[in-house]
């Protein structure tokens, strides 16, 4: 039977008289932001009586990632949430999942509205991105040199945001120069991020701006203007206040974005949920976490309102 009413009370599946068992299958092990994505899906889990948990590959590779999914179809789980290394090549694995009668809800990966169950997403992604950039030329005086960076040119959102920033800043910063063909890639790897941002600050001496679609790229960007003391460049971009705070604070950087990683886990697993109990996904529902109290819904894609802007003087508020 199905058993659910609120929170607190246990979801069964319908035949098997077992508790449902909800995976989020995150894109990396060991980083914050996932770490904290998964206090999310556990919170969701002691709310309501499921079986919720996640995983991750122990670095961010697709292939790996494909596995783990593999895996869970092989176990017969009720869904399977995923917050996708590479959307295009997973695809046909979550194919396969919905053909096995597994619920997919996908994160971070609009593309995939329709071969998943639904997409869930904080905000729309090209709004998050022209804000980004709108930032970045603000505190860059509306002109000179920037570079930045994103955790691989595979990860469908982080290209969101750069192509929609990009294109916000040439029609409204044209005294703003992209010194770059394309973003770097830093793989969600802080040493490789490091590397790279100094590499293109040495090449690029007239550098005055750097934004960072990753937590590694942004926090990296940062710690190497601090070591330069250079104060002249301008990093904006993706962080967490546990992470970039220290940053914010002295200066090295300008702002931050973010939504609370935890938020989101909570509200694929929610939608996982109702979908699981045959329930509609329609305008206007409570997903039951801040920025999801009234969500709107288009071609598939889930969207909050959940965009958080970091500062010097709000990023304490916020305890993640």
């Amino acid at each position: 039977m199905l058993a659910l009413g609120s929170a607190g009370r246990v979801a069964f599946g319908a035949e098997s008289g077992k508790k449902f068992e909800i995976v989020m299958c995150a894109k990396q092990e060991g980083i914050s932001w996932f770490d904290d994505m998964r206090k999310g899906v556990e919170q969701f889990a002691a709310d309501f009586g499921v079986n919720a948990y996640q995983i991750a590959p122990e670095t961010g590779d697709p292939a790996k990632q494909a596995q783990m999914v593999e895996s869970l179809i092989a176990k017969h789980v009720d869904a399977i949430l995923v917050v996708p290394n590479d959307p295009q090549s997973i695809k046909p694995i979550l194919e396969k999942a919905r053909k096995a009668g597994i619920i997919v809800i996908s994160h971070e990966a609009q593309s995939l509205a329709g071969v998943s169950n639904y997409d869930v997403e904080a905000f729309k992604n090209e709004d998050f991105g022209a804000l980004m950039f709108e930032k970045l030329a603000k505190a860059m005086d509306g002109e000179g040199q920037y570079a930045g960076i994103v955790g691989a040119l595979t990860m469908e959102t982080h290209m969101q945001w750069f192509k929609a920033g990009l294109e916000y800043a040439k029609k409204n910063y044209p005294k703003l120069e992209f010194v770059l063909s394309e973003p770097l890639e830093d793989n969600n790897d802080e040493k490789t991020a490091l590397d790279k941002v100094n590499e293109t600050i040495k090449k690029y001496p007239s550098l005055k701006g750097f934004f960072g679609c990753s937590v590694s790229g942004s926090s990296m960007a940062a710690l190497a203007v601090e070591k330069l003391r250079r104060k002249d460049i301008k990093v904006v971009g993706l962080g967490l206040p546990s992470i970039n705070g220290v940053y914010l604070e002295e200066g090295y950087q300008a702002e931050a974005q973010c939504w609370r990683p935890a938020d989101a886990g909570y509200a694929a697993a929610y939608v996982a949920l109702k979908t699981l109990k045959g329930e509609p996904i329609e305008a206007g529902i409570d997903l039951k976490r801040p920025g999801y109290e009234k969500v709107t819904v288009e071609n598939g894609v889930v969207y909050g309102n959940a965009t958080l802007v970091l500062t010097k003087d709000n990023y304490q508020e916020y305890k993640f």
